[in-house]
């Protein structure tokens, strides 16, 4: 009989946060994927360290190339498309012998993770199923204290990747905020919130639900360089009774 691939949702980065079935699910596990840069041990590998059975085989899908290329440069998604190719038919390979196979997953699979293009590749050829979870940006606005949408707000979420340009125009036209994907991008995020006036009402929120975890109103935080998990929040002020 085939096996599974599960598509692992870990949450924000607390392990107290994992739903019920993506505890179980790891706790049983036999084999356990997990993506990481080269040499690292891998951010979602790290949430869950201490729940990972002993006798689990560890399957780490190493990225070819994360920053060393731009976005815009044609050989940034030949190198990741052959990379995913070949790391679902590693696991295709598996689930045709009658492995189960958990692939750990930050925050929801299907929200900006790597998961997914494994998911594309693997869903006609394989069984396929995906626990969701809570995601970074829930976690980060819950560390404001303060709720991200009142009433009608619509909310935006953004890549801090886009041209500024392409950023201006979605942030003048929103309720509420969600920036992603900060890192190298601050400076750019932070010309384009200054350009719609939106700055002062916004947060920086770093490592959520971390241990490391901070928020800070960005007039006071740091943006020659954010860390990876970085996000930024700005609350609607929408209707309320």
């Amino acid at each position: 009989m085939s096996g599974t691939v599960y598509g692992l949702g870990l949450g924000p980065g607390d392990p107290d946060l994992l739903s019920v079935r993506a505890d179980r699910l790891l706790r049983q596990a036999r084999h356990v994927a997990f993506f990481r840069k080269a040499g690292r041990k891998g951010q979602a590998r790290q949430i869950v360290e201490s729940m990972i059975p002993a006798d689990a085989v560890e399957i780490p899908m190493e990225y070819p190339v994360t920053t060393e290329i731009p976005l815009s440069d044609p050989r940034y998604n030949e190198i990741l498309s052959a990379f995913y190719a070949e790391q679902a038919k590693k696991l295709s390979a598996l689930v045709a012998d009658g492995h189960d196979i958990v692939v750990l997953c930050e925050g929801d699979p299907f929200f900006y993770g790597s998961f997914m293009h494994l998911h594309s590749r693997l869903k006609d050829v394989a069984k396929v199923e995906v626990v969701p979870a809570i995601t970074g940006m829930s976690a980060a606005w819950t560390a404001t204290d303060m709720p991200i949408t009142w009433g009608d707000d619509v909310l935006t979420v953004l890549m801090g990747t886009l041209p500024e340009q392409e950023l201006r125009r979605h942030m003048q036209d929103t309720d509420a905020l969600v920036i992603m994907k900060i890192g190298t991008n601050i400076a750019k995020i932070r010309r384009a919130l200054d350009a719609v006036g939106l700055t002062e009402k916004a947060w920086m929120v770093q490592y959520a639900a971390m241990p490391r975890q901070t928020v800070t109103p960005l007039v006071e935080a740091d943006c020659e360089k954010a860390p990876y998990f970085s996000i930024i929040v700005v609350h609607g002020q929408g209707r309320r009774p």
